[in-house]
C-alpha cells in the first residue's frame, strides 16, 4: 500500500471531552524502580537527606534500609499517566494538592499509576480549553498504596475540525 493510502496516526492523549469521571484509568506498564533512579534524581534535585542516600545511616532508621524519594514516586505516578491521559492535550499543569505517601518505596519496588478524574470544566477564561482535577494513585506491587495526589491541569478541548 503505498503511503498517500495510508491513515496515519499518532500517539495522543485524551481531549478535555474524552475525559471521563466515570472511568478508572490503570496505566501499564508499570516502573521499577532502581537504585541509580533514587540517587540521580536525590542528587539531581540537591536533596541531602541521608534517608535516600546514605545505606548505613540507613539501616539504623524505623525502615531499616534506605528509601525511594518521595517527589521520585510523586513524579513517577504522574509520568505513568501522561501517554494515556495527556500527551499532546495537557497545555500546563495549574497545582497539585492532598500529596500523601502513606507507604514507603523502596529500591526494588515496582510503581503502579491509576487515575481518577474528579471534576472538570471549560475554562471560563480561555477558550477551547478547560480544567481538569485528576486524582493519581501510586501502588506498589503488592498493591498497597505509595501516593496520592490530585492535580488541576489545562487541557485542550478537541479542535471542530478534528472532531
Amino acid at each position: 500500500m503505498a503511503d498517500l493510502e495510508r491513515q496515519t496516526v499518532e500517539q495522543r492523549g485524551l481531549w478535555f471531552d474524552e475525559l471521563d469521571p466515570a472511568v478508572r484509568y490503570l496505566h501499564r506498564p508499570g516502573r521499577t524502580v532502581t537504585e541509580a533512579d533514587n540517587v540521580m534524581f536525590t542528587t539531581m534535585t540537591m536533596n541531602t537527606q541521608p534517608l535516600h542516600l546514605d545505606e548505613a545511616w540507613s539501616s539504623g532508621e524505623p525502615f531499616g534500609h534506605r528509601l525511594v524519594n518521595s517527589m521520585f514516586t510523586l513524579s513517577t505516578i504522574v509520568g505513568l499517566s501522561v501517554s494515556q491521559l495527556t500527551l499532546g492535550t495537557l497545555v500546563a499543569n495549574l497545582g497539585f494538592s492532598d500529596v500523601r505517601f502513606p507507604h514507603p518505596v523502596f529500591l526494588g519496588d515496582t510503581l503502579y499509576a491509576e487515575t481518577v478524574i474528579l471534576e472538570k470544566r471549560p475554562s471560563k477564561s480561555r477558550p477551547g480549553e478547560g480544567i481538569v482535577t485528576f486524582e493519581h494513585t501510586g501502588r506498589n506491587q503488592n498493591g498497597d498504596v505509595v501516593a496520592v495526589a490530585t492535580r488541576a491541569s489545562l487541557v485542550r478541548i478537541q479542535p471542530r475540525d478534528e472532531r
